[in-house]
Order: C-alpha cells, then sequence, then structure tokens
C-alpha cells in the first residue's frame, strides 16, 4: 500500500508540472503517464512482503521484453545456412551449364568444319588423280617435249595425291565430324538434365559433382584437338564408346510415399532378362558391325595411297622402251582405281559408319552400367524410382510397357536361343 501511495503522489506532480513545460516535455510526460495504465490492466496476485512484489515486477519485466530463446536463435542461423549452401550449389550448377551449352556450340561448329575437310579433301585429290591419269594418257600417245612435260606433271600430282591421301586416311574426316555431332547431341541431353534438375529438383552439392563428372567424361570421350588427343582411327578391337563416368551410389530421395520406391521382385526378374537380351543380341550384334566396318576401311585406307604411289611410278616410265606398255596402264588404271577407292571409302563415309556403330555399342553398354548399379544397390531409396526407370528403359528401346514386359517374359522362356533384339529404334 504503501508503494501504491507513492506511485499516486507521483502522478500527481507529474500532471502539476505538465503546463510549465513546452510540446517536446508533454510527449515524455504522456509517455511516463502511459506506463503505469498498462501495468494497471495486468492483474496482479495478493502481495505479503516487499521482496515477493519485487520478484513478481521482475518477472513482468521479462514477459514484456520478450527475448528470443537460444534455441530459436540457433534454428534461425541453421536455416540460413541451408540457405547459402542451397545458393551455391545453385550457382555452381548454372555454371556448369553455361559450360556445357558452350561446348555444344564448339563441337557443333567442328563438326561441321570437320564434314567440310572431308567434302573438299574427296573432291581435291579426285580431281589431283584423274587429271594425272589423264596427263599419262596424253603422254603415251604424243612425243617430244609435251610428252615430257605431261608425264612429269601427271608424276608430281600422283606424289601429291599420294601425300594428301595418307594424311587424309590417317585422320578420317568422316569419322572426326560424326564424333563431334555425337558430342553436340550429348552435351545438349547433360544441358536438358541440368536444367531439369534445376526446374523441378532439389539440387544437393552431389549433383554439381555428378555433373561435373559427366562433362570431363564427355570432354574426354570426345576430345577436339587433332595432335595428341585424337581417337584411335584404327583401334586394333572394336571396343564400345564410353562417355560416361564411373556409376555412384545415389542419394536416397526423401518424402518418397513408396515404401519400395517403386521396385519389387518382378520388375527386378524383368530387368535382368534386359540385360541379357542387349549384351547378348543389340550389344554384341552392333560391335560385329563395327568390326566389319574397321576391316574394310583399314583395307581402302591402305589400297588408296598405294594404288596413287603405283600410278606414280607408272606415268614416270610412259616413255621407256623396256616398260612402256606396262608404264601407261599402271599410269592410267592404277589412278583410276585410287579415284574410286578414294571415292567409295570417303564419299561414303566408312569412317562415320564404324563410328556409329560404335557409338551405337556405346549406347547399349550405358543401359547395361545404369540398370545393373540400379540392381546391385540393396538400399531401395538409394535407387532411382522403379516405375519411372522402367519407363526410361521402354522409351530408350522405343517399346511400350506391356511389350517390355512381354520381351522379358520371352528371355526367360528362351534364354540364349532368344533371336529377338531389345531395341526397336536401331
Amino acid at each position: 500500500m504503501a508503494t501504491l501511495k507513492a506511485s499516486s503522489l507521483f502522478l500527481n506532480s507529474s500532471i502539476s508540472s505538465s503546463s510549465a513545460s513546452n510540446s517536446k516535455q508533454r510527449g515524455i510526460i504522456r509517455a511516463t503517464i502511459n506506463i503505469p495504465n498498462r501495468v494497471n490492466k495486468i492483474s496482479l496476485p495478493g502481495l505479503q512482503t516487499r521482496g515477493l512484489m519485487a520478484e513478481e515486477l521482475q518477472e513482468l519485466h521479462k514477459c514484456t521484453d520478450k527475448p528470443l530463446s537460444p534455441v530459436n536463435v540457433r534454428t534461425t542461423q541453421r536455416n540460413e545456412s541451408n540457405g547459402s549452401e542451397y545458393s551455391l550449389v545453385v550457382a555452381k550448377l548454372y555454371a556448369i551449364l553455361e559450360a556445357v551449352a558452350d561446348r555444344v556450340e564448339m563441337h557443333k561448329n567442328i563438326g561441321d568444319q570437320r564434314n567440310n575437310w572431308n567434302s573438299l579433301l574427296l573432291t581435291s585429290i579426285n580431281a589431283l588423280t584423274l587429271a594425272a591419269a589423264t596427263m599419262a594418257g596424253i603422254a603415251a600417245i604424243s612425243g617430244g617435249a609435251p610428252a615430257v612435260a605431261m608425264k612429269l606433271s601427271s608424276t608430281v600430282m600422283y606424289v601429291a595425291a599420294t601425300g594428301m591421301l595418307s594424311v587424309v586416311n590417317k585422320i578420317q574426316p568422316s569419322q572426326l565430324a560424326e564424333e563431334q555431332r555425337n558430342a553436340a547431341r550429348l552435351f545438349k541431353q547433360l544441358q536438358s538434365q541440368i536444367e531439369t534438375t534445376l526446374s523441378i529438383g532439389k539440387p544437393t552439392a552431389f549433383d554439381v559433382k555428378e555433373m561435373m563428372d559427366k562433362v570431363l567424361a564427355l570432354d574426354k570421350a570426345y576430345p577436339l584437338p587433332l595432335l595428341g588427343a585424337m581417337l584411335e582411327k584404327f583401334p586394333a578391337t572394336v571396343e564400345p564408346a564410353v562417355w560416361w563416368p564411373e556409376q555412384r551410389r545415389k542419394q536416397p530421395r526423401s518424402g518418397n510415399d513408396q515404401c519400395y520406391n517403386g521396385w519389387d521382385g518382378k520388375l527386378e526378374v524383368e530387368m535382368r532378362e534386359i540385360i541379357n537380351v542387349i549384351r547378348r543380341n543389340d550389344e554384341e550384334d552392333y560391335l560385329r558391325l563395327g568390326g566389319k566396318a574397321l576391316k574394310l576401311n583399314k583395307f581402302l585406307a591402305v589400297s588408296g595411297p598405294v594404288l596413287t604411289g603405283l600410278a606414280a611410278v607408272g606415268s614416270a616410265l610412259v616413255g621407256s622402251p623396256s616398260h612402256g606398255s606396262w608404264a601407261v596402264v599402271l599410269g592410267v588404271v592404277g589412278g583410276a582405281l585410287a579415284s574410286v577407292v578414294n571415292a567409295f571409302e570417303h564419299g561414303g563415309q566408312v569412317g562415320m559408319v564404324f563410328e556409329m556403330y560404335r557409338s551405337n555399342a556405346g549406347f547399349f553398354k550405358l543401359m547395361e552400367e545404369s540398370i545393373e548399379s540400379n540392381l546391385r544397390e540393396e538400399d531401395l531409396e538409394r535407387r532411382e524410382n522403379g516405375e519411372v526407370f522402367e519407363m526410361k528403359v521402354c522409351l530408350q528401346l522405343g517399346r511400350n510397357l506391356s511389350e517390355l514386359r512381354d520381351l522379358a517374359a520371352a528371355a526367360s522362356v528362351k534364354g540364349e536361343d532368344m533371336d529377338e533384339f531389345a531395341s526397336k529404334l536401331f
């Protein structure tokens, strides 16, 4: 009661002094008057001692300040950290996306350039060869100084054509162009994957690592420079093209309502049968065709320079008393055959056909590894969703779901006698 009386005396003295104060001071006094009004609205229990009243006022002061608890502060900091980490991941993915888009344009432009090389070099070499054969024939039916000039010109042209053919057959421009077309297509595919991850996914540092590995694997599989990094055009054995990194364990999917992530025993058996069909029929067939194309390309690559070289020797011996007739035949027919071989090899783009078969075999090998990596993963949450994965396999093979299941059922019955190909696209 003594404290309340003191408070009333203080209010009366404040009101009496307000008439002598300016407008700024009146604002301060009104604020002072309003504080007890707010406090008076709070119902306090009966107070028996001064110490108890002091404790209650202290508690009231604490409730009015409402300081943040340590738990809330730490939670806010953690959310800000997660947001910063997510922004960093998105920024890295956008940086990779820009690099991939740039590589698409580079491989496209270089592919067009090397395709032009193939056309221009084919035309130039055939023009040189046919002109040299014509001059060798003219030199054989003429005499004197014009015959010598024709013979020398024919020999020089044949030597030039031999050197150019040796270089062109070594680098195989049509195969180089096909490599760059494949690289541009695969980089576009990777670009779409990154855009999809940014649009509907929740990218993490694992996604950044995965995309970086894919970019570097593509760079290694389809190099841009020729000297020192060009792929071997005549390998000893035909192997599928490999443009993907080693399959890694995937992160578990959060928020999955299905307890088995779309997988069951029937789907696993189906995928294993599909792997067997792909490995036994599709991949093996393309490796076999690639081997035949490689042998043909090797034969043509050696035959062209040999024929032009023999034609150069024949044209140089045109008019010789001891080898006159044979020299003319060799100089003219050799040049004509060399033109035919060159036109068939580079006009028919045999090197491109070999690269196409090798790339198709790599496509099926990638499918095998993708299916096997999912089947080897024992944690179902780390696998790709079973229903989505089955649909992807159907699209890659050009089949619908019922056709894919019928193929797996037939493969399980026939086994190695199964002669149907898994893919309907190629």
